[in-house]
């Protein structure tokens, strides 16, 4: 059964990073939207990277305001 946890970190270079196990049906809308927002907020490029049923997001603050990859 997922939990619907992020563990969210900021690593030395400035970049955030939200680790998340398995997300339920009823919050992924809610995980999704809250990966935009802290994109918007911050700027910068965001990357995903999905690792063993985990997904891993990570964010840098270079500011070019790139586009999300998958």
């Amino acid at each position: 059964m997922p939990k619907d946890e992020f563990d969210i970190e900021i690593l030395a270079d400035g970049t955030i990073k939200v680790s998340t196990g398995a997300v339920s049906p009823a919050n992924h809308m809610n995980a999704e939207a809250f990966m935009r927002f802290i994109q918007e907020k911050t700027g910068g490029k965001t990357t995903r990277t999905h690792k063993g049923g985990h997904h891993h997001h990570g964010h840098t603050h270079d500011h070019k305001h790139d586009e999300e990859t998958h």
